[in-house]
Parts: structure tokens; sequence; C-alpha cells
């Protein structure tokens, strides 16, 4: 039962997967314009971020929205057809379950953040309007 299972969303996610993305690139709001001395340290501070994800994740497609709204440059990694990402997911969060954004501080202290809500939470209070 598992197998047909697994097939009949595999092949849901095949055929409505094309159009999830092309609904993502055309629903994006315009992102925020900052200074550029301000966007500099945004982008900055991004590189201390990695997002895993999967492409056609209607949650991973609702986080990458928000960071082009904010206009943030973090680093996505295909968890779903890289076996290396995926392997780095498991080890650092525990699961497959994505998506996930991965914090590192500046001591080297890494964070995981696994759910959707949350990620977008973090990433406005990080670098949202007030931030």
């Amino acid at each position: 039962m598992k197998p047909l299972i697994r097939l009949f969303f595999r092949t849901l996610r095949t055929v409505l997967g094309p159009f999830m993305l092309m609904f993502e690139a055309l629903s994006r709001q315009k992102p925020v314009q900052r200074a550029v001395d301000s966007q500099a340290k945004v982008d900055q501070a991004c590189g201390s971020l990695v997002l895993y994800h999967f492409k056609t994740c209607p949650f991973c497609i609702k986080v990458r929205k928000e960071m082009h709204r904010l206009a943030l440059s973090i680093d996505k990694r295909d968890a779903q057809h890289d076996a290396k990402n995926k392997a780095d997911l498991v080890a650092g969060s525990g699961d497959d379950k994505v998506p996930c954004l991965k914090v590192t501080d500046a001591h080297g202290q890494v964070q995981w953040i696994k759910d959707s809500s949350a990620i977008i939470s973090y990433l406005n209070q990080r670098f949202g309007a007030a931030a």
C-alpha cells in the first residue's frame, strides 16, 4: 500500500510541479528596497544562513517567496535531488523535513529551524522593516 501511495504523490508532484513553480514566480511580491550599504549588511548576514528545501514543496515555496520579498540572498540547497545535501540535513537537524533553515551564529553554534512559519517569523524579525 505504501508504494502505491508514494507513486500517487510522486506522480501528482510531477504533474503539478511546473504549475507550482510558475505560480511562485508570478505571485512574488516586489522586494523591499534598502540603501546599498544596508543591503550589503543584510547580504553579509545571510552568509550564515542555509535553506534546505524541495523545489515543489508548497511550504518551501512559501519560504522562498518571503525570502524574495525581503531581498535575502540565502544559500538554497536542494535536499530532494542531492544526496549530500539530504545527508547534511539529516545529520544536522535529525530528520529530512523541509523547509529547514540552518542558522550559524558568530561563535559557530548552529540552530536548525524546521517549520515554514517559524522560518518566516525568524526572517521577518531579523530582516523585516522593523529590524
